[in-house]
């Protein structure tokens, strides 16, 4: 039905409701010989015919909307692309539509979540789905192979659309390396080497070995004398010659023609750190007449405007001063690279950098600029990156009008940003190793006062006046005690049981006691990833690595400024696979699968100043009183023992993330993630007595265990370093145990031990250490061998004799 039989139809129905209304009225006249009332009724009904009238046209000119139906080839010519595939998608995931290069690619059998690019990529395109449809878009990049071809990763780019937001928009695009080589060859042999030829100037691709992969219809003209012959494969240094004077020219012209001045650009990628390898990097030739110059004609222009177009498409930082060290050029890369991307050149170079280094720069450029020309690099720092000096390549150039010196300065901020982590991993180690020695130092000291303290209250009951001094030495000591075992963790160096376990099991059996101790105003939230594979950990440190975090964030988000106390804390695990890590970039990481540990607040956030040491013992920004400093170093050195990584990210006012990586551990045929419970045998009750060889080189200590030792019925003989001890078996002393510490001066207690067992087999050992147990049993490498860690009390090391007495003793 077109639009004038709808209006015409309209019409109709107008007229057939006026003929009703009207005999409507004369009917009630008639009957009720009543003017007024008719004349109420009457205009009553024309109110209501008027409003359904209103609405018969409303409803008309919806219906004509709802029925009008898209024209799809609209929309597939609008989202043509050759470099991309494009596809809608409805809630239900049917394909609606789709480009020429989505049908080429995968075809039209496929909806783009189930693209044939394998199983690993159809498990990261869900996740994208989830998330997109949760937060209204999403990129992923996964990897994968059309029809058995060659693996090609995919950047993924899916966004909501449409009035109620049921639709999907997806964007495909293969993601390529940048060809900087291959792009450059396309522009010499077209456009670019064209445009150079008619200014004079003959470009060429040189590869590391000499041979020429591309050169433009000018050099081509000049080499050979045609300009459509074909360069590629020979040698470029055969087609010059180089007379008197270093003077060089064209080859074919026998020095008949003028001299040439060449300029080598390397052609490198600037993405990668340090400087381009010269046995693998191609080269970019420009050969110019020498009393031309490039871009000096009748004009005299300040710069080299052909040579200007062409250093400004370069990925390599590059910029042109003239003799009074002028800026007369730089490119886009070489601004980037000093920091000041997207803003217009200095007047001069030495606006750069910092103002100590200004008076150097400026000699140099005027050194260069004079005399012969020249090369040579010189060290600044930048004004906008003062804490790190970088590398500026100078070059003495002639012929280029006013320009005189050419600079180069390399993009290092990636550089630097892997050197710093390195450097702070390199300190994080030095810190480690510090605390661990000061740990085991410091308990020995609390060995001696504990034990001490024991001794004294064997002596003193309840109710002495002695006795409640004596306990609050002793909760002291512990107290102390608690700290350096804190050191430890930090340094790598605690004992951990480490099981198989799934991450998420830990975060459960966590999360109850974490409601409590973040409050009511804090909300809790936990998600996990499927699919996540299995970890190798202590789950009682891991279970203190988040607590550790919690009460962090608890903190930040009570002290957030005009908030209330109240928040949210998320802890996540999250599937990290070898091709996020690759994508991370990362020099700390190395490839592999991860599960990994996320620890979100919506708290204060971090300084940036401070954000480099909260992993450093000690270091805390909480008021004095309030915080050991320990908290997060504890939580660096438990990740680090269990072979994981941990970083942060935080931003002012909004909160702070921590995630923690923990290596997948891929188990052996027949192994569970549940460890095995051994059904072992406790040993029987030992009856006391025995004789003893006790080594300890700390007097205070040895003096402790020897008086323990001797209350609980042993002959304890004591040696004060590992020579001794040994000296005593060799003249024939018999004992049942040796008691010996670790590390001590001229032989250790582990040398001893080796030396012993050459006399004495089956003597077991006990070592006394506040080193890790793993990390002892690893070095040691003896059998029949037994740990205690320091500090201990009287208590503790008499069950510890009798129970190693009690496993070794003949049945």
């Amino acid at each position: 039905m077109n639009a004038g039989q709808q209006h015409t139809g309209r019409l109709s129905e107008a007229g057939v409701i006026g003929l009703a209304l009207a005999g409507s009225v004369a009917l009630v006249w008639l009957v009720s010989g009543d003017g007024l009332l008719a004349a109420i009724l009457a205009g009553a009904l024309l109110v209501f015919a008027g409003l359904a009238w209103m609405i018969s046209n409303r409803r008309v000119d919806v219906a004509e909307a709802e029925f009008a139906l898209p024209d799809w080839s609209v929309t597939v010519a609008a989202i043509d692309r050759d470099d991309m595939a494009i596809a809608l998608t409805d809630r239900a995931g049917r394909l609606t539509c789709a480009n020429a290069s989505y049908e080429n690619w995968f075809g039209v059998g496929h909806d783009p979540a189930r693209l044939p690019l394998g199983d690993a990529a159809h498990e990261q395109i869900a996740e994208l789905v989830r998330s997109v449809w949760r937060d209204g878009q999403g990129v992923a990049q996964v990897r994968g192979a059309i029809g058995g071809g060659v693996d090609t990763d995919w950047r993924i780019e899916v966004r909501r659309s449409g009035r109620g937001e049921d639709f999907l928009v997806w964007r495909i695009q293969p993601v390529s390396a940048v060809d900087l080589v291959g792009d450059l060859v396309k522009q010499v042999d077209g456009k670019l080497g064209k445009g150079l030829a008619r200014a004079g100037i003959s470009a060429a691709l040189v590869d590391p070995d000499g041979t020429i992969r591309a050169a433009s219809a000018g050099f081509a003209q000049r080499a050979t004398g045609d300009a459509l012959a074909d360069m590629t494969g020979l040698d470029f240094v055969s087609l010059l010659s180089q007379e008197e004077g270093e003077r060089i020219g064209w080859a074919r012209e026998g020095g008949r023609g003028g001299p040439l001045v060449l300029y080598h650009v390397p052609v490198a990628d600037p993405d990668l750190p340090g400087d381009p390898d010269p046995n693998i990097t191609p080269s970019l030739m420009l050969a110019v007449e020498a009393g031309q110059g490039i871009g000096s004609g009748s004009s005299g222009g300040t710069a080299a405007p052909h040579l200007e177009a062409l250093l400004s498409q370069l990925p390599l930082g590059l910029a042109m001063a003239d003799r009074d060290g002028r800026l007369l050029f730089a490119n886009p890369a070489f601004m980037r690279a000093a920091g000041r991307e997207g803003h217009l050149p200095p007047t001069y170079p030495t606006d750069l950098v910092t103002r100590e280094d200004k008076r150097a720069l400026s000699e140099a450029i005027r050194r260069f600029a004079q005399g012969p020309s020249a090369a040579g690099d010189i060290a600044v720092r930048l004004a906008e990156l003062p804490d790190d000096p970088v590398s500026l390549s100078l070059a003495g150039v002639r012929g280029l009008g006013e320009a005189a010196v050419l600079l180069g300065l390399t993009d290092t901020s990636e550089e630097t940003r892997l050197k710093r982590q390195v450097a702070q991993a390199t300190k994080m180690q030095a810190v480690g190793q510090l605390a661990g020695g000061v740990a085991h130092d410091f308990n020995n000291v609390l060995t001696a006062i504990l034990g001490t303290c024991d001794l004294m209250l064997m002596r003193h009951t309840p109710g002495d006046s002695d006795y409640d001094d004596i306990q609050q030495i002793r909760a002291n000591s512990n107290r102390a005690a608690s700290l350096t075992r804190q050191l430890l963790a930090f340094s790598r160096q605690q004992t951990l049981r480490p099981e198989v376990l799934q991450l998420p099991d830990v975060v459960a059996d966590v999360s109850q006691m974490l409601r409590r101790l973040i409050g009511e105003k804090i909300q809790l939230v936990v998600t996990h990833d499927r699919d996540l594979g299995p970890v190798r950990a202590d789950p009682t440190q891991l279970e203190q690595v988040i607590v550790n975090l919690a009460v962090n964030a608890r903190d930040a988000m009570q002290m957030k400024k005009g908030a209330d106390g109240s928040g949210t804390l998320t802890l996540a695990t999250h599937r990290v696979t070898t091709t996020d890590v690759r994508a991370m970039r990362s020099e700390i990481i190395p490839a592999g699968d991860y599960t990994a540990l996320i620890v979100q607040d919506t708290g204060s956030g971090i300084p940036p100043e401070h954000l480099g040491k909260i992993f450093e013992p000690f270091f805390t920004t909480k008021e004095q009183g309030k915080g050991t400093g320990l908290g997060l170093s504890t939580v660096y050195g438990i990740v680090k023992q269990s072979g994981g990584f941990i970083f942060a990210e935080s931003e002012m006012g909004l909160g702070t993330r921590f995630v923690v990586y923990l290596p997948v551990h891929h188990m052996a045929p027949g192994e569970t993630a549940v460890p095995a419970i051994k059904d072992e045998a406790p040993p029987s009750q030992w009856a006391g007595g025995g004789s003893i060889l006790l080594v300890e080189d700390e007097d205070p200590v040895r003096v402790v265990a020897e008086r323990a030792l001797t209350r609980q019925g042993y002959q304890v003989t004591c040696a004060r370093d590992g020579e001794e001890g040994l000296e005593l078996v060799q003249q024939g002393g018999r004992f049942d145990l040796v008691v010996s510490d670790v590390v001590m001066p001229t032989m250790d207690g582990p040398a001893m031990a080796r030396e012993i067992r050459r006399i004495a087999p089956g003597l077991p050992v006990l070592f006394m250490s506040g080193y890790a147990e793993e990390q002892l049993r690893k070095e040691i490498g003896i059998a029949n061998a037994w740990f205690m860690p320091k500090p201990f009390s009287v208590q503790q090391l008499s069950e510890k004799v009798g129970d190693v007495l009690a496993r070794t003793a003949p049945h």
